[in-house]
């Protein structure tokens, strides 16, 4: 009987590692109270790509070109996967909106608090794209859903104040910032969402 490679046990202890991250994408998710949050964009990529590239190194039959192949582009799907899971492992509320084409968006983010409110930050064209400052809009925290009125704040004190926030209080945003993966201050085309509640509420 022929003993496996050092290459091929590498590739199945590689391949299993990615079938967890795979599931510990959409599996992080149920932690949060509420209706179950989908993943989407790179972070549905980073937990499907887990998933399939896991479940071909660990199939015993692959050709060995296409083990190296997808041992090769492992690290890619990896650094989705870790960024999907490791960002919902703390607080993450749903900002229920629109985009441009009048289609119904689910924006996850981060959330923190001041004294004068709930605040969210965000790319400005995302802001653009879902039409936020002064619409009205569902917010789902804690499990519970109401209306909000996102009032757009784009001076730069503001801005940088509620990045801030969000790096003292997210472990995962710190440790990335350490690696340059996450700004330690806000980028110039960043702004920040205070979240008002509706005035019939």
């Amino acid at each position: 009987m022929t003993k496996p490679s050092s290459s091929s046990k590498v590739q199945t202890v590689v391949g299993y590692g990615l079938l967890a991250l795979g599931v510990a994408v959409f599996a992080v998710r149920l932690v949060h109270e509420g209706p179950y949050a989908m993943p989407r964009g790179a972070n549905l990529l980073g937990g499907l790509g887990s998933l399939l590239l896991g479940g071909v190194l660990v199939w015993s039959a692959k050709p060995r070109w296409l083990g190296r192949l997808v041992l090769a582009a492992s690290p890619v799907v990896i650094f989705l996967g870790l960024y999907a899971t490791m960002a919902e492992l703390e607080e993450v509320v749903s900002l229920y909106a629109t985009d441009s084409a009048g289609n119904p968006a689910e924006l996850r983010l981060w959330i923190v608090d001041r004294d004068d409110g709930e605040w969210v930050g965000m790319p400005r064209w995302k802001a653009s794209e879902h039409s936020l400052n002064g619409a009205r809009v569902q917010l789902l925290r804690n499990g519970e859903t109401r209306c909000v009125v996102p009032v757009l704040h784009e001076d730069r004190e503001t801005v940088r104040a509620i990045h801030a926030l969000k790096v003292e209080k997210y472990a995962v945003a710190r440790g990335a910032a350490a690696i340059g993966l996450y700004p330690r201050e806000a980028r110039d085309t960043a702004v920040s969402l205070r979240l008002d509640p509706c005035p019939d509420q």
